[in-house]
This record gives structure tokens, C-alpha cells and sequence, in this order.
């Protein structure tokens, strides 16, 4: 059982979250090329409204331009990170593993579909069933019926010398109307969803953390500790 430093950064900057991020990645590379034991950690956040594009992503799937952004308060970003364009912001769980994959399996496949199998299952603590979708990395409701499948949890990674950054976001509360300006991971004709929507009313947000937090360390094999609280 590996021991995972748990910390929830509350309401965050989606920079300030970056460079922690980045910090804790490169604290660990240094661990290693120094003979020291490296440090796993699991962060939990929400971001003002922004939007993310991956470092394969195509700046056409955003539908709106700079100065519309500004007025209705979006921020944009293009990451180091994988997949196409998102959108995080409030009601939405995002939780970024720093990991030291030594530790869980050199193998960037497994670690994404160790990542959807902890939304998958704490969707069906909900009744519902997440799936995935064949070449489209996330979790998903109905992806095999045409004109249904709705992505619910999207991801993405960024790996160095095998230390984890990036990570998911699950839609719990999410205003779904900031998807209308993007086309959501580059998908084409495809919806989104959250809890929400689905369930046809508000979600406790601090229930789906606990029920994450619980299907993580089953699916990983470990153990979530408190850390100390991002200053």
C-alpha cells in the first residue's frame, strides 16, 4: 500500500494551481536524481471558469473569441498537458495525482484507465453507469448509442520521468452552458453531462470528494493521508 498526501485546495487559479503542480512534479524529479524517496500526492480543486487546451489540441474547437472570453469572464489557457479543449470552473471536482509511477506501473494506458475506473465506480455509487469509449480517454454514459453518449469526466496527463501532473474533471454542478463555446476534447456531435443533469437535482459535492477519495485508494492500492494546506 503506497501512501498518497491528500490535500483539497478549495476554490484556485487555474495558474496557481499549474505551478503547484509543476513544483511538486520537479520536487520529485529532484528526489529521485538524488537518491530520495519520492512523494505521492492527490489534490483536489475548482477553478473559476477557464478554459484549458491540451498541447495536441486544436485552437478552432474554441468557438468564441478573445474578446467574448472577456466579457463573460473566461480564462484561457493552453497546457503541457494531453487531450484537446475543456472547460473547468465552479461545481466541477477536479483532482490532479502527483504520482510517482515507479510505484503504480510504468504505463501511461493503465494509469488513464486506473483513473477512469475510480470515476466509473463512484458513478455507480450514484446509479449510473460510466463507461468508456474506444479511443476517446475520459468516462462516459452511453457511449455505444448513437445520438446518447455524453462524456460526464474528462482527462488528461502530462507525465515526466514518470512523475504524474494533470489529471480529471467530473462534472458534479457544472454550468453545462460553458461547453456551448468549445467542441468539448475536439468531439464532434457528442454531449456533455453532470451528476446533476443526470440526477435531476443538486449533488453534495463534499459526498462525491469522500466517494472519489474511496474508490481511489481501492483502484491504486493506497492509502490517502491530510497534507499540509496549500499557503
Amino acid at each position: 500500500m503506497q501512501t498518497v498526501f491528500f490535500e483539497d485546495c478549495g476554490r484556485i487559479g487555474y495558474q496557481e494551481a499549474w505551478d503547484y503542480q509543476e513544483r511538486l512534479l520537479q520536487e520529485n524529479v529532484q528526489a529521485r536524481m538524488n537518491g530520495l524517496p519520492t512523494v505521492h500526492r492527490l489534490l483536489f480543486c475548482e477553478h473559476p471558469p477557464v478554459y484549458t487546451l491540451g498541447k495536441s489540441g486544436h485552437i478552432e474547437n474554441v468557438l468564441i473569441d478573445d474578446a467574448e472570453l472577456l466579457r463573460r469572464g473566461i480564462g484561457f489557457f493552453k497546457t503541457n498537458r494531453g487531450g484537446d479543449i475543456t472547460f473547468h470552473g465552479p461545481g466541477q471536482l477536479v483532482a490532479y495525482p502527483i504520482l510517482d509511477l515507479e510505484y503504480f506501473g510504468t504505463d501511461i494506458g493503465k494509469y488513464l484507465r486506473n483513473l477512469e475506473e475510480v470515476i466509473i465506480r463512484t458513478l455507480a455509487d450514484y446509479g449510473l453507469k460510466g463507461e468508456r469509449s474506444p479511443g476517446e480517454t475520459g468516462v462516459w454514459l452511453d457511449p455505444t448509442l448513437p445520438g446518447r453518449e455524453r462524456k460526464i469526466c474528462a482527462m488528461g496527463v502530462r507525465c515526466s520521468r514518470w512523475i504524474t501532473m494533470h489529471g480529471l474533471a467530473l462534472n458534479v454542478n457544472t454550468n453545462l452552458d460553458f461547453f456551448n463555446y468549445i467542441v468539448p476534447c475536439g468531439i464532434q456531435q457528442k454531449q456533455v453531462t453532470s451528476l446533476n443533469k443526470e440526477l435531476g437535482g443538486p449533488v453534495d459535492e463534499s459526498q462525491v470528494k469522500t466517494r472519489v477519495k474511496h474508490h481511489f485508494e481501492q483502484v491504486f492500492g493506497a492509502t490517502l493521508k491530510p497534507s499540509v494546506i496549500l499557503t
